[in-house]
């Protein structure tokens, strides 16, 4: 069969400003420009936009890390072959479009007029290049395996590529749209080193990069040479502020003209400010609790006594009292201030491939001191919980929330809290043979593929490096019936059977509590008034989707 997947909007409408928009930004003089039919005028070419971001990526390598901070970053100034709108549909980018030669084999046609930003034009090498690389960066806690590793990538010329899987591949385009494209001859040479010193920064965005001043800013200038349509902004500044307060204080004194993940303590007064205005979506990533299902000791449980117990969170009812012990309403309203929609699977249940009746576990503490008691722990027992401060919004306040609810029914939890670049090492492999030091932690997964079968494969296959799976499995939580319905989801080209298959993988999965869903955040940005910021399910801050300037 020959499919053309040519039914994308064009790089350059999805990223044009409409009429209306551009008309009230410049006055009557870019208006006349677009009537005729001409450019916008120089005027409308806002000098700087400056965001205030709740966190900063840990490192400026694309390929160190798959967190929205990082992507955030990157996609400003490294193109992929497909970007994700701001619903995780893709959208061309260095790609021009896809031909499905037969059920393995799929051809990308890649755009012929893209160059780098040192003037080195863009090939299928770069992306060879950039596949092989992104699955094997030292040292790196993230390997992008999990969407790459059973493809074999071949160039057929300069600006083709054929992709050649082992099985039918459903989700090809969606896979591949999540690494940001490197080039070659500057990639092969460098280290992360080298991409934190920004000496190897070089991509084919829509910006380039000028300057990083760890804890202070990023600095960014326009591509002039972009291939697609120029953004708006003709300077970037991204300026980590970790405190709420402080983040939404530079908002108000006008040292930023916007700021992500607006705090809950904050909203009311930001959507009382006329000089302001907000955006939200609900976000695709699932905050949870992951539980030590691997080890017979856990390091950081206890008997009620302080005596050494195995580890309970390998008994299933152990694991259902958790979870029935955890007002999630609560947690949304009073926690987040309702900024949180209480979740019962790993993504949202309108996303293709959830069980969509599945909804979070009934909070009762009766049925929780039950399930302990048949358990075998009617005293209960005591254990840390553990999780980042500085990571989501109220993240520390939701761990010490679920500890008091925990200790309701017998559990006794401590809360040891820090910051997400001290967490992460810790949580991904830090423990002996590469576990997690921890025995329960709060954790968030986000798919970056607008469907369900990401978080599956992540999240709740048995782990295996060499092929990818379970990457994000950081308790080892292990259920051959689930591996199998992945598998089965992964080949099936049936839409209809393969979200079946997903939702199946689902329920299982959940009835295991292979971990524990807790919310699914709201997600808010504030502007300026007379800016939009065009709010997004992957929670990414993009000066490309920042509109207005001069309100």
């Amino acid at each position: 069969m020959s499919i053309v997947g040519n039914s994308i909007a064009p790089p350059d409408e999805r990223a044009g400003l409409s009429r209306r928009h551009l008309l009230a930004l410049s006055g009557a003089a870019s208006a006349a420009a677009l009537l005729a039919g001409g450019a916008v005028v120089q005027a409308a070419e806002i000098e700087e936009l400056r965001i205030g971001c709740f966190t900063e990526p840990p490192s400026l390598d694309p390929h160190w890390q798959n967190t929205a901070a990082s992507n955030s970053l990157s996609q400003h100034i490294f193109d992929r072959l497909f970007h994700a709108d701001e619903n995780q549909k893709p959208v061309p980018a260095l790609a021009e479009g896809w031909k499905v030669i037969d059920p393995l084999t799929w051809e990308i046609a890649l755009r012929k007029d893209v160059k780098f930003h040192d003037g080195t034009p863009f090939t299928a090498d770069d992306v060879l290049f950039t596949f092989e690389r992104s699955q094997n960066v030292p040292n790196s806690p993230f390997s992008f395996k999990s969407y790459l590793g059973n493809k074999k990538l071949e160039k057929v010329d300069d600006h083709l590529i054929r992709i050649t899987t082992p099985s039918p591949n459903p989700i090809l385009i969606n896979e591949i749209m999540t690494v940001s494209i490197i080039s070659k001859r500057v990639g092969e040479k460098a280290t992360t080193d080298d991409y934190n010193r920004g000496t190897a920064m070089v991509g084919t965005g829509p910006y380039r990069f000028v300057e990083w001043r760890s804890g202070q800013h990023i600095r960014l200038e326009r591509n002039e040479g972009y291939w697609g349509k120029k953004p708006e902004w003709m300077q970037v500044t991204l300026r980590p502020i970790s405190s709420n307060p402080a983040r939404v204080a530079a908002l108000l004194s006008g040292d930023v003209e916007l700021i992500d993940f607006v705090p809950p303590s904050s909203l009311e007064r930001l959507q009382s400010n006329k000089a302001l205005s907000l955006s939200s979506k609900v976000s695709n990533r699932m905050i949870y609790l992951a539980f030590d299902h691997s080890r017979v000791r856990s390091p950081f449980v206890k008997g009620i006594d302080g005596s050494e117990i195995d580890n309970p969170l390998r008994k299933l009812e152990v694991r259902q009292a958790i979870s029935k012990a955890i007002n999630r309403e609560a947690i949304g309203s009073r926690a987040l201030e309702g900024m949180g929609v209480p979740a019962g699977q790993l993504v949202p249940p309108e996303i293709f491939g959830s069980a969509p009746e599945l909804g979070p576990d009934k909070f009762s503490v009766a049925d929780a001191k039950a399930l302990l008691t048949k358990a075998g722990y009617p005293n209960g027992f005591a254990i840390t919980l553990h999780s980042s401060n500085d990571r989501y919004v109220n993240d520390a306040a939701v761990a010490e929330a679920i500890a008091q609810m925990l200790t309701r029914i017998g559990i006794r939890t401590a809360v040891e809290t820090m910051p997400y670049s001290v967490f992460v090492p810790r949580a991904t492999g830090g423990g002996p043979e590469g576990l997690s030091q921890f025995s329960l932690f709060l954790y968030g997964f986000g798919g970056q593929t607008g469907e369900a079968s990401v978080a599956l494969r992540s999240v709740v296959a048995t782990y295996d490096k060499a092929k990818g799976l379970g990457s994000s499995n950081r308790g080892r939580y292990s259920n051959p019936e689930v591996d199998k319905l992945i598998s089965q989801a992964s080949q099936e080209l049936d839409d209809t059977k393969r979200a079946a298959l997903m939702a199946e993988a689902t329920r299982i999965s959940m009835a295991d509590v292979a971990v524990a869903p807790i919310y699914f955040p709201v997600n808010y940005w504030s502007t300026k008034k007379g800016m939009t910021y065009r709010a997004r399910t992957d929670e990414r801050t993009l000066a490309m989707d920042t509109l207005g300037g001069q309100g």
